[in-house]
């Protein structure tokens, strides 16, 4: 079966923006691939929410999976990771999406959803960079590097013409402007992400330990990865995190990241799938929550890397849900769910991790 997406995007954008508050739709319009076969479960509406940082990836999985599946409906409020576990944990949903595996205690509070004994696991579906997206004109390539960002969103770098910076770009003439760095105003997995990788490669000038709420020290704030991109967009001079399919879609210039290999690396695709294919499962019990390495320094791997998780029951789910669930994420962790991701800058997850997924999915109940 040949399908265009471009052709259906705007229905799953609207779709998707009505019920959710990241609205960043303008996906490429000559997607374009073929699917075989689609395993479609009964019709019916999902209800899910969760992390902003894939709700690119989503709105195509969406598209995809409702244009193939005649009656069936899903809707997906990109609402941070934060706001999305909470939902789950609420028993509002079917599934949350995250950018952090959960806690111990969220699994141990889940129990109270899943029913039959059921516990919520971590599904890691779909992987990518967060780039640092800024707004500088007459700059069009900066490199920066983990001690240098810490310091600059942690408010004691404030000029772009600091001499941190200007080591970093010497054939660079950086204006005598002030920096202003905009972080995530609501819990978000991308922040946690983010953060944990200055904690990570550069403690010293990043005390402060990683979490979804921000705790870095002045700056300004934004909802959402979208309003982030807002605030850069208009505002030169500043200086943002965001997914680099944000950063794509809006034509924002992106920094490259000075790790200690031979050259700064850029914040790409490729790049991010060198770093995330060095992670480690380290849930237990059919859990698949994986452990990043924020200090890679291989050539061409870029550490700012997150991983975004479908969490759900292993069992014990809604009866009315529980098939359209399964029958969903069969097709997110499917080979022409994963493949998609690429053309829209998200990294698939590596065969030995997503064929796991594939069983944790089949053996839902």
């Amino acid at each position: 079966m040949k399908l265009r997406l471009g052709a259906v995007a705007l229905t799953g954008a609207l779709a998707l923006t009505g019920c959710g508050s990241d609205d960043n739709s303008r996906l490429p319009g000559a997607l374009d691939f073929s699917l075989d076969h689609l395993r479609c479960g009964p019709g019916g509406t999902l209800l899910a929410s969760g992390s902003s940082a894939q709700a690119n990836a989503m709105e195509v999985w969406v598209n995809t999976y409702q244009t193939n599946c005649a009656g069936s409906q899903v809707n997906y409020k990109a609402t941070g990771s934060g706001a999305g576990v909470q939902e789950f944990l609420q028993g509002n949903t079917a599934f949350a999406g995250s950018d952090t595996p959960l806690s111990e205690a969220e699994i141990e509070e889940s129990r109270a959803v899943c029913r039959d004994g059921g516990r919520a696991v971590n599904l890691p579906m779909v992987a990518g960079p967060i780039a640092v997206g800024y707004n500088l004109p007459g700059v069009d390539d900066l490199v920066l590097d983990a001690e240098t960002l810490a310091l600059v969103f942690d408010s004691r770098i404030t000029r772009w013409n600091d001499p941190a910076i200007q080591r970093l770009n010497p054939d660079t003439e950086l204006p005598d402007r002030p920096i202003t760095p905009f972080h995530r105003s609501d819990g978000s997995g991308t922040t946690e992400n983010f953060t944990g990788f200055l904690h990570a490669a550069a403690p010293d000038a990043w005390p402060h330990e990683p979490d979804k709420a921000w705790r870095g020290r002045g700056g300004q704030a934004a909802d959402g990865s979208s309003g982030l991109v807002g605030q850069v967009q208009q505002s030169p001079g500043s200086i943002a995190y965001f997914e680099l399919s944000y950063a794509h879609r809006n034509d924002i210039a992106t920094a490259r990241l000075d790790t200690g290999a031979g050259r700064p690396v850029a914040a790409t695709v490729e790049h991010a799938e060198r770093a995330v294919a060095e992670a480690r499962v380290v849930g237990r019990g059919g859990d698949l929550a994986l452990e990043l390495d924020y200090t890679a320094t291989a050539d061409d791997a870029y550490p700012i890397v997150l991983v975004t998780y479908e969490i759900v029951c292993d069992r014990g789910n809604e009866p009315e849900s529980l098939a359209l669930t399964r029958a969903f994420l069969r097709f997110t962790a499917s080979d022409e769910g994963q493949r998609a991701l690429a053309e829209i800058d998200y990294a698939p997850i590596a065969d030995r991790i997503i064929d796991q997924v594939r069983e944790r999915v089949d053996a839902l109940a």
